[in-house]
């Protein structure tokens, strides 16, 4: 028996329950896993309250990330050992597997072994936020030396992240929040410039610090009305990433802009990725070089403890998070 979370039903923080749930052996190609520590994400907000891309079959688990010890192996499985010190990437959909709880089995292919100076709390923080900013900007976007990036929701953990890649590939990172109240945080955090949206003119300021050229890639979760100044942002052959719906309205597009620049606009998900096997070792290989090198490291908003799960959502929905939101496992 483990201490699973789980969901009966759609709803607020408080539909989380924790319960005693019997965790079956690791089928093939499955790794079971002693948790130590999970990662709190947006998507699971949003799969917990009924507005995700995905239907919730209930009892519902819930969780992308996790660091932990591996309990056992299951047939097939040759990469992982009993004892190992691994973490999950998103690598499978939720109602396939959740990472909630202090026991838990995941696909072979979504587990990756953790280099030895990391914690179990940095490492529950790693996957999720570098592989998700990695995919827009550097398997899709090839992000270049010198490229403008427009980062929404820059104090998000998948927005630093962004920030950390852009820094590590010589590229201009360009912080968006909506207040200037996060401005000198997301300074500390490595970003070049900060636009405090609702302050400052977006297209002036990204004129500004690009010399007149425009931003050659904009990677935003919210969406929504903001999205016409952004575009008007962009350079001639700039790239338009949507990698989340913080506002769910329908975007408008200026179409001379869209026309006269030849922009590109582009929804994307972590599982473009994660879910194709070559591109995923490509970005193993690249965020644990960069972990390596220290130009990557997680930041940590917030810990929390197991049983207060409800709390660490009701944290990850009240925005005042910069970085990670983190829950130990004892």
């Amino acid at each position: 028996m483990a201490r699973v979370v789980r969901f009966h039903e759609a709803g607020g923080p408080e539909v989380l329950k924790i319960e005693d749930v019997e965790v079956g052996a690791p089928k093939a190609s499955e790794v079971q896993i002693a948790v130590k520590a999970l990662g709190i994400n947006r998507a699971e907000v949003m799969w917990r309250s009924g507005q995700y891309v995905i239907e919730p079959q209930y009892p519902a688990l819930l969780g992308y990330e996790a660091a932990g010890v591996v309990a056992q192996v299951g047939p097939g499985v040759d990469e992982f050992k009993v004892g190992d010190k691994v973490s999950v990437i998103p690598a499978f959909f939720f109602n396939q597997y959740g990472m909630y709880g202090d026991l838990v089995n995941a696909p072979a292919r979504a587990v990756v072994k953790h280099p030895d100076n990391m914690s179990f709390e940095e490492a529950a923080a790693t996957w999720m936020m570098f592989v998700t900013a990695y995919g827009a900007l550097v398997d899709i976007a090839n992000l270049q030396s010198g490229d403008v990036v427009l980062i929404q929701a820059a104090s998000s953990s998948v927005g630093l992240a962004a920030i950390q890649i852009v820094n590590m590939l010589g590229g201009v990172s360009v912080a968006m929040t909506r207040t200037s109240a996060k401005r000198d945080a997301l300074l500390e955090a490595g970003a070049q410039h900060v636009i405090a949206t609702s302050k400052q003119d977006l297209v002036a300021e990204v004129a500004r610090v690009s010399n007149g050229k425009g931003a050659r890639i904009a990677f935003d979760p919210v969406g929504g009305t903001g999205v016409p100044a952004i575009l008007k942002s962009l350079s001639p052959l700039g790239i338009f990433f949507q990698y989340g719906a913080l506002d769910t309205s329908d975007i408008h597009v200026p179409v001379m802009d869209l026309l006269g620049k030849d922009l590109t606009i582009r929804g994307y998900q972590l599982f473009e990725l994660t879910m194709d096997d070559a591109r995923l070792a490509k970005a193993k290989q690249f965020v644990n070089d960069g972990l390596a090198r220290s130009k990557l490291r997680p930041v940590i908003s917030k810990r929390f403890e197991f049983n207060d799960i409800v709390e660490a959502h009701k944290f990850m929905e009240s925005n005042a998070q910069i970085g990670k939101i983190i829950v130990n496992v004892a």
